[in-house]
């Protein structure tokens, strides 16, 4: 029995609530793999490796992170430690035997034995996946179904971060030498600095990304809340688990692993009803794509402070090997620019490598989709002081003054 058999039978086993023996046939560490994702890493091997004519083997040679060697008996190992679930490897294997880790079979029992409410908290690329008939508010109904008490936009909390970027900026740009790096929304851009620039990390932010601003305000305001974010990212299972951001999302699912449990269980968002909650401004919607995050922060820094002393010259790169290079310019003192956002896939999120519809079909619906917000950045969403007001800040000014709460520790 492969392991997308074993997949497939567990998974139609789980929403079905019918045996089908496929517990006592599949292989134990592929079970293992399957019920207790939390102890590997983003991606899994699911055969032998079978790639004998490279060394170090393709995958290896591909990773920014050192997260894969052989064991001593010629198996690979990735490290769950090192391992950020970028899925470089994945594309670089030769021998098609990995693939992101799927953390389905223990989400779906946790929605199930929860005795709080449970939250589907969908990441700003979801309204690129499906088609066109599927709104956010069919998308609602359609968690509903599965079993979710509630849908949340995370959209709403690329918002309430592009305020922090927003004036970090001003308050660390001082002079024409000085420059910030963002985005906190991607993982990797987030994980290679860390490990191969981090004489920068002082220009980094300290801003959790939005998944964690979400989880951790979730968890506030209803502390025995079940929390599960869905993007298009197996980096963003890495994300979860990492020591100072771990407890605020309790799982991570892809966009394909959604679908995967939508055909498993007959769901058909296109025929639900359509629940319909709007709660992000333009800026959070577009964090999706490429140039999202400087678009969005450039925008809210002109309306933040009218007449700065100095305005944002963004420099923006997608794509692991783009990425290296706009930092190795910054390194080597070619580059104008003063503010960095680098996203780890080609495109932003709408490449990433569990997306449901090619970048360019996602970037057209995730553009769109920041043109019929009601508002085009935080400072005039409604729903952003409302928010901050629930997590007990007075003001904007307030939160921006003492969100330890939706700050990080890079030393961790």
């Amino acid at each position: 029995m492969t392991f997308e058999d074993l997949y497939a039978g567990l998974l139609e086993e789980s929403v079905s609530g019918k045996e089908n023996g496929r517990r006592t046939r599949g292989a134990p560490y592929h079970l293992d793999c399957m019920y207790h994702p939390g102890h590997y890493a983003p991606i899994s091997r699911t055969e032998v490796c079978r790639c004998s004519d490279s060394e170090p083997p393709h995958c290896a040679a591909a990773c920014l992170f050192d997260a894969i060697s052989r064991d001593d008996f010629g198996n690979l190992f990735i490290d769950p430690d090192k391992c950020s679930g970028c899925s470089a490897c994945v594309e670089a294997c030769h021998s098609g035997v990995l693939t992101a880790s799927r953390d389905v079979l223990p989400a779906l029992e946790a929605i199930k034995k929860s005795k709080g409410p449970v939250f589907a908290l969908v990441a700003p690329a979801f309204m690129g996946q499906f088609p066109d008939s599927v709104t956010p508010g069919k998308l609602r109904s359609a968690f509903r179904a599965i079993g979710f008490d509630g849908m949340v936009e995370v959209a709403l909390f690329a918002d309430i971060l592009t305020l922090k970027e927003a004036l970090a900026f001003h308050q660390h740009i001082h002079s024409e030498k000085d420059f910030q790096l963002t985005s906190c929304c991607c993982p990797v851009w987030i994980a290679m600095i860390r490990k191969q620039y981090a004489q920068f990390l002082p220009h980094v932010p300290g801003a959790v990304s939005p998944m964690i601003a979400a989880g951790r305000t979730v968890k506030y305001l209803c502390p025995d809340a079940l929390t599960v974010f869905i993007s298009p990212c197996a980096a963003k299972k890495a994300e979860s688990r990492e020591k100072d951001l771990r407890g605020a999302v309790d799982y991570v699912l892809t966009f394909q692993e959604i679908q995967d449990i939508f055909n498993a269980a007959a769901i058909r968002p296109e025929e639900l009803a359509d629940i319909e909650k709007n709660h992000s401004s333009g800026s959070g919607r577009i964090y999706a794509r490429k140039g999202g995050v400087s678009e969005a922060v450039c925008l809210t820094a002109e309306k933040l402070i009218p007449e700065p002393s100095f305005s944002v010259r963004p420099k923006t790169a997608d794509g692991v090997t783009a990425c290296k290079k706009m930092v190795n310019d910054l390194v080597n003192g070619v580059s104008d620019g003063n503010f960095f956002e680098g996203m780890g896939c080609i495109g932003g999120c709408v490449g990433g490598p569990k997306v449901l519809c090619d970048p360019a079909t996602g970037k057209r619906r995730i553009d769109r989709y920041g043109r019929e917000a009601r508002c085009r950045t935080p400072l005039e969403n409604p729903y952003v002081p409302e928010l901050l007001e629930r997590l007990g800040f007075e003001s904007v000014e307030d939160f921006l003054a003492n969100s330890d709460m939706f700050n990080r520790d890079f030393s961790s």
